[in-house]
């Protein structure tokens, strides 16, 4: 499959050639010397989205995700000391807990503000928030509504701010999902991956960083809930240097036709719960089910970011079934979510890639 990448135009959503490719990025980590200047730049950063990340600096956060997995025994004091502050406008389950035993084995400690009844900046600007927490806290992670309250807290602390969500981009969720599908295939490049459903904060982080790792991402979804034009832009933008590819479609069934792994999410997100009557007969023929499954490779895995709705946007049959990999992706939340704090907080260090990957590998065909 070559590196064409499809855009989506005002009425329709038809290919378009793009310019010649740039000259492809190198992916995955080198040598010791690439992974450490990766690491020093990442050190006092925040994530506020996939995009604020390059090609190596991903390359780095997946190989020492797959190290501290592998072994955090090696990890296990090295954030000592260091103090994480949450505040989360929305509820949680798997952020907030992965987030918590993340730091705390690696030494450090959480605390948790619930923001539920008061968003934040109502009661306190932002910038001054920022300047109070700046001084007692290694870290800050923001789980919101609005992305401008996660660039503005970054904009005014000294310490690293990440994105635990917001309307945006769930940044934390993809680095973690495409950890899973190296773990399962071994590398992320030229894998076919689809996306059937809403074009919302998920589906935004999961194409950047698909872009970032030279996978070939499609979007299933219907008219009027593609994703973001400037997200789209940006992904294209990055797949040129990587070889992989973004396409934009409405038929799910072509979109998921030899895929390797299909991903899909609620059809109405956190705060738009008053449109759910109204997108239900709209993202009805979104199903994943296992007809819709049959027409993937035959190992293709199914993913979802959780909570699902059962039977709403996947059936039981997908969801319980052999091909669903969704807890392992819960499960390693909490590791990629080591690796970036790891690396925002000057903790990283790397382990030789033949102690720290232990994959399932297998050729890919191209039909």
């Amino acid at each position: 499959m070559g590196s064409k990448t499809l855009i989506m135009k005002p009425a329709e959503i038809a290919p378009e050639e793009m310019p010649a490719p740039k000259p492809k990025a190198t992916l995955g980590i080198q040598s010791d010397t690439a992974f450490t200047e990766a690491a020093k730049r990442l050190n006092g950063r925040d994530l506020c989205s996939i995009a604020d990340l390059t090609v190596q600096e991903m390359a780095a956060i997946m190989e020492l995700a797959h190290s501290v997995k592998s072994h955090p025994e090696d990890f296990r004091h090295a954030l000592d000391a260091k103090q994480m502050v949450m505040f989360f406008e929305k509820a949680s389950l798997r952020t907030r807990l992965t987030f918590e035993t993340a730091i705390n084995t690696l030494g450090g400690n959480a605390i948790f503000v619930d923001q539920t009844q008061s968003p934040l900046g109502e009661r306190e600007s932002l910038a001054d928030m920022a300047r109070n927490l700046e001084r007692w806290m290694s870290i800050i992670v923001l789980r919101t509504y609005a992305h401008e309250t996660i660039t503005e807290m970054a904009a005014g602390s000294r310490v690293p701010v990440i994105n635990a969500l917001s309307n945006l981009e769930h940044p934390c969720q993809a680095i973690a999902d495409f950890f899973t599908i190296e773990e399962r295939f071994g590398s992320a490049a030229g894998l076919r991956f689809t996306y059937v459903g809403d074009g919302n904060n998920v589906c935004h982080s999961l194409m950047l960083t698909a872009a970032q790792l030279g996978a070939h991402c499609t979007i299933a979804s219907p008219k009027g809930f593609a994703p973001k034009l400037e997200i789209i832009h940006k992904a294209i933008e990055i797949a040129e240097t990587t070889g992989g590819s973004i396409t934009l479609l409405h038929d799910p069934v072509k979109a998921v036709t030899g895929a390797d792994a299909i991903y899909t999410d609620v059809c109405t997100s956190m705060g738009f719960e008053h449109e759910a009557t109204k997108r239900a007969p709209i993202f009805k023929p979104y199903q994943v089910n296992e007809a819709l499954m049959a027409h993937a490779q035959q190992d293709a895995v199914f993913m979802h970011c959780l909570p699902a709705h059962r039977n709403a946007e996947v059936t039981d049959a997908v969801l319980d079934g052999p091909q669903s990999v969704v807890f392992d992706q819960a499960e390693n939340r909490m590791h990629a979510q080591k690796a970036l704090l790891l690396m925002l907080l000057g903790g990283a260090k790397r382990i030789s890639n033949n102690r720290s990957r232990s994959t399932q590998t297998r050729k890919r065909t191209n039909s």
